[in-house]
This record gives structure tokens, sequence and C-alpha cells, in this order.
């Protein structure tokens, strides 16, 4: 039993606008639940209000949700206490991305530049209100950017109030944690084709994310773990409980199968899907 990061599901405002600057943002394809197959028209995936779906190339997926339909709090003004960091190989990728991001209508709130320990990265906020991060491990170029930047690895960087103790929780649900600062900044070990959950104290996560106004944001936002079988969603929703966390959603039948939802002690809302 271990908990994975397999989807990221946005509560956005318009599911088809928001759709539409994934898809040139990010390079990727957009696939909405009645997908025929037939992506030439991905951008326009979806009736306004109906999920749409992207494959962010394999380090993870991306869904959209209108934000009345989403089981979460719609988003409030303020921080919403999370990152989306996007890691691309060079710094011509980073700015490729952010160049495409304005031009679907993002707002910069960082520009790309050269950041700490030798890294390049830019902040934007989507027009859904997301706030993502490209950034390239070296701030040197070694050639110019691809024509469809692709990322070796999406996180997503939970802002906590206290990371120790959120790492302990998490550990409870069988991650494993990979690069361990205390509480400055602790991640877990991604699963194959899943985003990698990284954890920072809230306020120090706003700051990096250049975002100045006030933090009561709520997240609008849901995390899906896919289980192997009924008895593994059993067996995650009782760790989370166990470890501190509240039941949301008591796991039953479904129309697609079975499923329940916790948040953790931040009020991080996860559904965990067989």
């Amino acid at each position: 039993m271990t908990l994975t990061l397999d989807v990221i599901t946005l509560g956005v405002p318009e599911v088809r606008s928001a759709g539409r600057f994934y898809a040139t943002a990010l390079s990727c394809a957009v696939t909405g639940d009645r997908d025929d197959g037939d992506d030439s028209d991905a951008g326009d995936a979806g009736d306004v209000g109906d999920p749409v779906n992207l494959d962010l190339h394999g380090t993870g997926r991306l869904a959209l949700s209108a934000t009345g339909r989403l089981a979460a709090e719609p988003a409030a003004p303020g921080f919403r206490g999370y990152l989306l960091t996007y890691v691309l190989d060079r710094p011509a990728e980073v700015r490729a991305l952010m160049d495409a991001a304005v031009r679907g209508g993002a707002e910069v709130l960082k520009p790309a530049r050269k950041a700490l320990f030798g890294s390049f990265s830019g902040v934007f906020r989507a027009p859904d209100g997301s706030v993502w991060k490209p950034v390239a491990a070296t701030g040197k170029d070694t050639g110019s950017a691809a024509e469809r930047p692709l990322p070796t690895e999406t996180t997503l960087i939970l802002g906590v109030s206290a990371p120790k103790a959120s790492k302990a929780f998490y550990e409870a649900l069988g991650m494993t944690a990979d690069r361990d600062y205390g509480n400055k900044y602790i991640d877990f070990h991604p699963a194959r084709a899943a985003a990698r959950l990284c954890l920072m104290e809230r306020g120090v996560l706003a700051k990096d994310a250049g975002i100045t106004e006030g933090g009561g944001g709520l997240s609008s936002t849901v995390l899906t773990h896919a289980a192997g079988s009924r008895q593994e969603v059993d067996a995650l929703l009782a760790s989370a409980a166990a470890a501190g966390g509240r039941i949301t959603g008591g796991a039953a039948e479904t129309a697609g199968g079975y499923s329940g939802s916790f948040s953790d002690p931040d009020g991080f809302l996860w559904k965990v899907t067989y």
C-alpha cells in the first residue's frame, strides 16, 4: 500500500479555455471524458463544463474540472497553498514555455532568470489561477529550445504548516522520502508516470512563488491516487484517519468503480479510487 500522486485535478472557471491554455503552454494533448480518440482538435475537448485530461508527457496527469463540479471548496483570493513545478532540460526551454504561457494569457510572477544553486526558473500564474514554476537544473544552455519542450519531471509542492509532521503523515500512507531538509524542503520518490509530491512551509512557498497577497486562499484542487483494489482503497483511508487525516467521503461503490476521499492535516483533499 503506497499512496501515489496519479492525477492532479484543478478546479477552473471555464474548462474549455483552460484546456486550450495548457495545450498550448505545455504542448499537451487534451482529451475529454467523451473522447473519440481524435486529438486533432484537442484544445476544444469537452463542453464548457465537461472535465478534460492532460498527459504531462509521462510525468503525471492533469485534469481540469469546472469549479462547481469539483469535490473541493472553490478557490478564494490569496495564495492557494501549492506550486506546480515543471522540470525542463535547459534555460532556453524555460524561456520558451514562459513565453508561450504569456501569449496564452498567463501573468508573470517571476521572470525567467538564474536562481539558487545554479538553476534557472520563472514563475507564472495561469488564467485559471494556478501557479506554475518551469525550471531547469542548470543555468547554462547547451542548445536551443526543443520545438516542444518536454518535462523530465512534474512536481506538486504543498505549502504546509509543519513539513516534518506532514512528512510523517505521508510516510504512514507508504510514501518514501527522497530529499529531506527538515522543515525547509521534503520530497518523496515518485511512482512511474506519476508526479512527485513535495512539502514546504506555506509562507516560504508563497515567497518562492512570488505571491505577495494574503495567504487565505483555498486550493480548489483534488489529488487522486489510482488504487489497485477495493482493499487498497479501504486500507489507505484507514491509514489516513489513523495518521491524523480526516475522512471526507467514506469508501463506496460509484458509477465508475469504488472510491473514497480524505484530507491531510493541512486540508489538502485526496481521492482514492479503484
